[in-house]
């Protein structure tokens, strides 16, 4: 794989985002991604899995110069991917844990949202759904998800805000479930996988399918119209312009 590290130690598979310089998303990265978490679904002796970055970021978001060169038809055609994956991951059969190292913004924060507990790093890494920011809006399944995380008004806040969130300001709204050093992040996420691979893997899949089985169903609803509307602002004259100006690397 090009972007992705997969390493398995006993039961714990982790996953690492590794496309320098920020881990950004674009169309490999979401199959690769896919790819990876179909291989450890069916794998037996895999009972948890670990998700985070490589460096300072855990996830840009999307790769947007990449993306201004897209068409209409075929940006379209990645979002579907994407969202694809955000679901999958969000209904995944086996627990896991997103080990925040650095900055999740945007679609990298989606990409968290999706995981059944969230450790993010104490320094300077921040959080942040800012969409808004910079003229673009959200999906059916992000909105959803966050919704399910931090609740209607603290997801209405962190929307229309924009803001980016150190660790213990973002805990206290509910988008990570721990903060911690740097240094400590690995063993702690190591630490809730394996409490997490301890439970009846059966008993685990049925409960987490009466828990989000109702917002997938939801998302599935809008989330093709989600897009649509997402492709329409994302290309409309004013957010061009701004998006132009961003730099990932």
């Amino acid at each position: 794989m090009s972007f992705i590290l997969l390493s398995i130690d006993e039961t714990i598979a982790t996953i690492v985002l590794n496309r320098p310089k920020v881990n950004a998303i674009n169309e490999t990265v979401v199959e690769e991604l896919s790819e990876c978490f179909q291989k450890l679904a069916i794998d037996p002796n895999v009972k948890a899995v670990i998700l985070t970055g490589e460096g300072s970021f855990f996830s840009f978001g999307l790769d947007v110069p990449e993306f201004l060169s897209y068409s209409k038809d075929c940006f379209t055609r990645f979002l579907a991917k994407f969202t694809e994956l955000l679901s999958y991951i969000f209904l995944y059969p086996k627990p896991v844990v997103a080990a925040i190292n650095g900055h999740a913004i945007a679609g990298g924060c989606m990409l968290a949202l999706t995981c059944d507990y969230r450790i993010m790093v104490s320094e300077k890494a921040k959080i942040s759904l800012n969409e808004i920011t910079f003229g673009s809006t959200v999906f059916a399944s992000a909105t959803s998800m966050l919704r399910f995380w931090v609740g209607g008004r603290n997801a209405e806040l962190i929307l229309y805000r924009g803001e980016m969130y150190l660790g213990d300001d973002a805990k206290m709204l509910g988008l990570v479930d721990e903060v911690i050093s740097k240094e400590n992040l690995y063993e702690a996420a190591r630490k809730v996988a394996q409490d997490f691979a301890n439970k009846d893997s059966n008993a685990f899949q049925s409960i987490k399918m009466l828990l989000r089985k109702p917002v997938a169903e939801e998302i599935n609803k809008r989330e093709i119209n989600s897009i649509l509307e997402f492709v329409e602002i994302w290309y409309s004259e004013g957010t061009q312009e701004i998006l132009e100006k961003i730099k990932i690397y």
